[in-house]
């Protein structure tokens, strides 16, 4: 629960605390080093950062660095290493969390990079114009072993910290490795379909293995955040990039949408939620534009449901508590305890 200046206000009037109390509390908690995972300009600047820094030598790394050779590309993410490792131990030890966790993602992220440069020094990387730079953009086979380090290094390294941020890295080359495996698979068959379909699989285990490391870190750090956010966007975005000409095969696509949606608000996972609403928007388009395209009535009835979904909501909120209750009675043990535990964290 976020603790605010209004809240200490009413336990003022409350008789609860002093006014001198509550300033020293509200000084005490400002002072902190230890963050919590939050929306405030400090968290921002950790994120925004770090994500500027793996940025740098992911997505934003040009063809600069191979005037260094192999050798030269290997030394430098090895010296970057070494350095975020050593800041990662620094920031943990004053208490830092958050950008100690940033720092151990960064040399998570450097491992391809390092694999990279180990396999151009050696003579190893096959004779084509393949390059670093084109690693977050092609699908190609060449990769695996570079995918195939960073999974070791990165299991290693949040078997040893324990950041949530950590599994971010994971879950991406995670899903990287599905579409190189099937490029290498079948090299011959492999298309824009496939590649839909691959994205759409790997993103329901994805889902799957979040929740299982929900289950069992549900007392501890969200270490399933970033699995959920990879494996909701990779569902969803094989599931939406399916082609058909039926509409009862869209009718389907809305209902999932709906059921990703039920889901989020039982897991208490907003990704769910976000995606799940963007794909019902993505249908009730398509209806307005292509099947009622002439139809004065649907904007009507659209409007209708809207209100009567508000209506919903205005009976669920008079008696949320009566049907979660309910609800969560024949759930099993082990997700009625993440559930509490969720909304002892809100």
């Amino acid at each position: 629960m976020k603790i605010s200046r209004n809240m200490m206000n009413k336990a003022i009037e409350a008789k609860i605390i002093t006014e001198k109390q509550a300033n020293d509390l509200i000084e005490f908690i400002k002072k902190l080093p230890e963050q919590s995972p939050g929306f405030n300009l400090t968290n921002v600047l950790y994120y925004f950062g770090g994500l500027i820094a793996i940025g740098a030598m992911t997505l934003f790394m040009n063809l600069g660095w191979e005037m260094y050779g192999g050798w030269g590309i290997l030394f430098l993410s090895v010296s970057y290493s070494i350095l975020g490792i050593a800041l990662t131990h620094k920031l943990h030890d004053t208490g830092y969390k958050i950008p100690a966790g940033i720092c151990a993602t960064f040399v998570i992220c450097l491992t391809p990079l390092a694999i990279y440069g180990l396999q151009q020094g050696m003579g190893w990387w096959p004779p084509d114009n393949t390059v670093y730079h084109d690693y977050h953009v092609y699908v190609k086979w060449n990769w695996i072993f570079m995918e195939l380090g960073t999974l070791i290094i990165g299991i290693i390294m949040a078997w040893i910290y324990r950041y949530p941020f950590m599994i971010m890295p994971i879950a991406v080359t995670l899903w990287y490795m599905s579409m190189d495996l099937t490029s290498m698979i079948a090299p011959d068959t492999y298309t824009y379909e496939l590649s839909a379909m691959v994205s759409m699989y790997f993103g329901i285990i994805t889902v799957l293995i979040a929740f299982w490391v929900d289950v069992r870190s549900s007392h501890s750090a969200d270490y399933g955040f970033w699995l959920y956010i990879f494996g909701v966007m990779a569902f969803w975005g094989g599931l939406s990039a399916q082609h058909s000409d039926s509409e009862l095969s869209k009718f389907i696509y809305l209902c999932i949408n709906l059921l990703m949606i039920l889901i989020g608000v039982i897991l208490n996972r907003k990704v769910f939620v976000l995606f799940g609403a963007l794909g019902s928007c993505c249908y009730l388009g398509y209806l307005a534009f292509r099947v009622f395209n002439l139809s004065y009535l649907f904007p009507v009835v659209l409007t209708a449901i809207g209100f009567a979904i508000i209506y919903l909501g205005i009976i669920w909120q008079k008696n949320e508590a009566q049907i979660t209750h309910k609800i969560r009675s024949i759930l099993p043990k082990p997700l009625q305890d993440l559930l509490q535990s969720r909304d002892q964290m809100e």
